[in-house]
């Protein structure tokens, strides 16, 4: 990993572990949507910054390495925040659980209104995160990573089309959701970049094809 990488990951490392810390009173305001992503063609000039490289291997991966769901603000943990700030009219309970509230599954245009219908995706999978780059980071960087509400890389979503996912990238997996793929794309580049994660081959000219049609 670059020494520019290298700090910033331990600058979003301590922010992390700063908010995991805070017991504030209110939950953060809701954003109502995943933050936005760059632009297609910025996304284009970071796929092609990115280092094309083979998949590394799986070996020592374990979720447990990438600490995630942690304390954001006083009852709420990541999913939490996460739920809230993508559903519409969501109520929670004083231990920040959504227990009422409505949600548009972006990958494939479904409308739940239950929170339990609903899984946290990982834009960048951490198993993919790990055999890209991440098995070098710090359990503190892979924390950061695993609870980023900054960048668009968590996103509530239809739970098994979350699990239909998995680990794959985008040469293996797409939304069905094919307006949407764009936005895809340019998340997930936008991930990628900013984390210092390298692409294999087929990833990255998966991904060449939809940033050029955008």
């Amino acid at each position: 990993m670059s020494g520019v990488y290298a700090r910033r990951l331990a600058v979003v490392a301590a922010s992390a572990a700063f908010a995991a810390t805070s017991a504030l009173l209110t939950a953060p305001t809701a954003q109502a949507a995943m933050p936005t992503p760059v632009s297609a063609s910025t996304a284009r000039s970071y796929l092609s910054d990115l280092t094309v490289s083979p998949e590394g291997s799986s070996t020592g991966y374990s979720r447990d390495k990438f600490p995630h769901w942690i304390t954001q603000s006083g009852a709420c943990n990541t999913r939490e925040v996460v739920l809230e700030r993508d559903g519409t009219n969501v109520e929670q309970s004083s231990t920040c659980a959504a227990v009422s509230g409505s949600w548009y599954s972006e990958y494939d245009g479904a409308t739940w209104t239950a929170a339990s219908d609903l899984d946290i995706d990982h834009m960048v999978p951490l198993a993919e995160a790990w055999r890209s780059g991440a098995s070098s980071w710090t359990t503190a960087q892979r924390q950061a990573f695993a609870n980023d509400l900054t960048r668009p890389q968590l996103i509530a979503v239809t739970d098994n089309v979350n699990q239909s996912k998995g680990d794959k990238d985008p040469a293996d997996w797409l939304p069905s959701r094919t307006s949407y793929r764009c936005t895809y794309a340019r998340a997930w580049v936008h991930v990628k970049h900013y984390y210092g994660l390298k692409v294999d081959s087929a990833e990255k000219s998966a991904l060449q094809g939809i940033l050029n049609n955008c």
